[in-house]
């Protein structure tokens, strides 16, 4: 089985797992420093913080998560403290943490107030918003946790593959521009993305263009940009996309001229892979690459443990 996940994997199984006792501090996205004396109880908030932890080997510290934590599969067997922005800081501390990581983002502002001045240490991470924040994200994670070795084992590995991507990506001769729709809504405009947003990002290391990129932030399709930046792709989360044709989108006015239409782009990737920034990033990346490019040869990124771990 080592043979199959190559030394990478060697490397993580084989660096010491136990909890750090001497205490260990870092500094988080709120410019706090926290010190961490022992991780034997962790609460994970946001899906990539999950990510990372199971991709460091370190699931049996895990004791519980949130509903973002969908990958790999088992985690969500675990103890869940409820959504990302709607905690509850009681809820959180129930679960008899010793030691709290939550992604930026999370809240409300109260229950993050609350779990900052507990006594259980909280480190909130700060949200990639490039391939450089993502082996920072992953680093601080391990240090969090008293696992530098395999956090740099681990950051080293993704940033190889963030580095192959961009090789790859800067082989495509003629890019393309999607749009990116959050949701469909109720029989009102589809919410799509503008820059500024995790759609933006995994767009731009996927060497795809975003055609809304005059916007900030995700706003509802106003019809006659969205016909006027001719979008060659169309991109839903497969969760949200759940019972949505190509056909019932292409229909709507704001894509039926749509280069996207005519050509048949409209791609589904689950939102939890494509927009998590965690160990994946550079596989989602390549993924979304391959299905706006399905005529250019992109090579694939090397298999890695925390990639094949049920899969999506």
């Amino acid at each position: 089985m080592i043979s199959r996940f190559s030394a990478v994997a060697a490397a993580l199984l084989m660096l010491p797992g136990m909890p750090a006792l001497a205490g260990t501090t870092v500094t988080d996205a709120g410019g706090r420093a926290v010190t961490i004396s022992d991780t034997s109880r962790i609460v994970a908030v946001g899906g990539s913080i999950a990510e990372i932890l199971y991709a460091l080997g370190l699931e049996d510290r895990v004791a519980a998560v949130d509903l973002t934590s969908v990958y790999p599969p088992r985690a969500q067997s675990k103890p869940s403290v409820g959504y990302m922005r709607t905690l509850s800081a009681e809820g959180v501390l129930s679960v008899n943490p010793s030691v709290i990581i939550a992604i930026e983002g999370s809240g409300p502002k109260e229950a993050i107030d609350v779990l900052e001045a507990a006594s259980v240490p909280f480190v909130l991470v700060p949200e990639a918003h490039d391939a450089t924040g993502v082996a920072a994200k992953i680093r601080l994670v391990a240090d969090a946790v008293g696992e530098h070795d395999k956090g740099e084992v681990l950051a080293a590995a993704v940033e190889e593959d963030l580095a192959t991507l961009a090789t790859m990506r800067d082989g495509i001769a003629e890019r393309r521009q999607a749009v990116f729709v959050l949701s469909m809504g109720s029989g009102g405009a589809p919410m799509v993305a503008g820059s500024g947003t995790l759609a933006d990002t995994i767009f731009a290391l996927a060497g795809v263009d975003n055609a809304l990129s005059g916007f900030t932030g995700y706003k509802p399709a106003n019809e006659e940009a969205v016909m006027a930046s001719e979008p060659d792709a169309i991109v839903l989360m497969a969760e949200r996309g759940h019972g949505t044709s190509a056909e019932a989108v292409f229909a709507m006015p704001a894509f039926a001229e749509s280069p996207a239409a005519k050509e048949g782009r409209f791609i589904l990737l689950p939102g939890s892979y494509l927009l998590s920034f965690g160990p994946r990033t550079a596989h989602a990346a390549r993924d979304l690459a391959a299905a706006v490019y399905p005529e250019v040869a992109l090579p694939a990124l090397p298999a890695r443990p925390w990639t094949e771990d049920g899969g999506e």
